[in-house]
């Protein structure tokens, strides 16, 4: 059975840090317009800029998204931070992607990236990956590689933390997606890549990893679109009553990113908020038209990116209700 509490997973965030998080969104949100920024690589020094003062992933989150002018800055604050909810020992400073999906897609058995071990001993990374989020600007690569089968013939997959730098590595950039094109993802060749011990990250690679940062990122991402959402309308001066259901739901997915992603009450709680929160969205629908335009035709552009995940977020529901019904 897999330990509950990983040692890659970090303590849940402080509830004593909502009431200042909140506070501080309240006072400073939509003062004056955030900084543009041409590219995520202007962009990546002012998010930690931004949120240098906060410690929890998720609160990096929310303050990221409330500091950037676009969708597509937002989501990154929230990719970004939920990585470092999935690995807490990322470096702050480095930019990281994960790197799971394959041209059979992203499913255990359609993984091919190989992770072997020669008899004297050394690692080698041999792969193909595509689609990995950021990867063209980053530094750091979280790759999920199979090491072998089990007794029950399903793939060994095992997690490794790779330098992009490092000889054998070869990020290219892949087309722009329709929305948030600001975010760029690539394409990432392996060739033999030299492994150190401590470079592969401890526990199942996708009991540990990939399956809970589905979770956990669907999480994040979202709290940054709702400070983003918050930033928007306090500029904007929208009504406030409907700034205090955006800073309600603000309050409800950092609750919900304090605990184990894993838990299928969790995927319930979740589905819950995103009922909620489309709810909201939808209410405060007509005041995009005291946004300036271009902000309003981003966001109708960009968060179609919300709805990317939600076949497979149905899934996790379902199977979370069947696990309830058999407790």
């Amino acid at each position: 059975m897999t330990d509950p509490s990983p040692p890659h997973t970090p303590a849940p965030p402080s509830r004593e840090e909502l009431p200042r998080l909140l506070r501080s969104l309240i006072d400073h949100t939509g003062n004056v317009a955030p900084p543009t920024y041409e590219s995520v690589d202007e962009w990546w020094p002012a998010f930690r800029r931004a949120t240098a003062e906060w410690e929890e992933p998720i609160d990096r989150a929310i303050v990221g998204g409330a500091s950037a002018d676009r969708v597509g800055y937002a989501f990154a604050a929230g990719y970004q931070s939920a990585l470092r909810r999935l690995v807490s020992s990322l470096a702050d400073d480095r930019m990281a992607s994960l790197c799971v999906t394959e041209e059979g897609g992203g499913h255990p058995r359609a993984i091919r990236a190989s992770l072997e071990r020669s008899a004297e001993g050394a690692w080698t990374l041999s792969g193909h990956k595509m689609w990995a989020t950021l990867a063209p600007a980053g530094d750091i690569l979280l790759v999920a590689a199979v090491t072998g089968t089990g007794s029950d013939g399903r793939n060994v997959i095992r997690v490794v933390q790779v330098d992009r730098a490092v000889p054998g590595v070869t990020v290219r950039a892949m087309p722009a997606t329709p929305f948030a094109p600001e975010i760029p993802h690539g394409e990432v060749q392996l060739t033999g890549v030299s492994i150190a011990p401590e470079q592969i990250l401890p526990g199942d690679g996708y009991v540990d990893y990939v399956k809970p940062f589905r979770t956990i990122e669907d999480t994040h991402v979202n709290a940054a679109m709702l400070g983003y959402l918050l930033q928007v309308a306090s500029r904007y001066e929208w009504p406030l009553p409907d700034r205090e259901e955006i800073l309600g739901l603000v309050a409800q997915a950092r609750t919900i990113g304090a605990v184990d992603p894993r838990l299928p009450e969790v995927h319930l709680a979740l589905a819950g908020f995103f009922t909620t929160q489309q709810r909201v969205l939808d209410a405060v629908a007509p005041n995009w038209q005291r946004v300036d335009p271009v902000v309003s035709r981003r966001w109708e552009r960009d968060t179609s990116l919300l709805r990317v995940a939600g076949n497979a977020r149905a899934r996790r529901r379902e199977v979370a209700w069947r696990r309830g019904a058999r407790s």
